[in-house]
């Protein structure tokens, strides 16, 4: 079986998270989606908000597994079994950061394979700042956000 991990704070999870998941599913068997720490950022949601945003999300979806994950991602795909790393890509800045830590990953696991997987046009705009933007300023966010992410935001009155 083949399967890969696709990792990101998610804070909150977008459409554009989505669609790289769907994209995944067509390649792989299965995905795990990670719902990572990264102690740089200081997130808006609790990690067990965001991991319920995605769970949420990929409810009765089999082939997508949903964790929590507070370690290098080497670590994880070791642990998964899989050298398998999709990573979302909207712009020439996701690149330059995604390929700066697919190099420095590089060093620590050489059998890592990371695929990039470019945003459809519709999302390129899309990520969680906006989102987060929306809810701080109190603007519309439900065109940013699966279905499911959204009525969680709306039953924790963030929308």
């Amino acid at each position: 079986m083949k399967k890969c991990v696709f990792a990101g704070t998610f804070d909150p999870f977008t459409v554009g998270h989505e669609d790289t998941v769907k994209k995944c599913l067509a390649i792989f068997d299965e995905v795990t989606v990670a719902v990572a720490t990264n102690k740089r950022k200081q997130c808006m949601f609790s990690p067990e908000e965001r991991l319920a945003f995605v769970s949420a999300v990929y409810e009765g979806e089999p082939r997508v597994r949903v964790l929590l994950w507070d370690g290098a991602m080497a670590e994880l795909l070791k642990k998964e079994n899989t050298p398998f790393y999709a990573r979302g890509l909207r712009n020439m800045i996701d690149f330059d950061y995604e390929t700066a830590d697919f190099y420095a990953s590089r060093d620590i696991s050489p059998e890592m394979i990371t695929l990039y997987i470019p945003a459809e046009q519709r999302n390129m705009h899309v990520s969680s700042t906006l989102v987060r933007n929306c809810i701080l300023f109190g603007t519309p966010c439900e065109n940013y956000v699966p279905e499911a992410v959204y009525r969680l935001l709306q039953r924790g009155k963030y929308v």
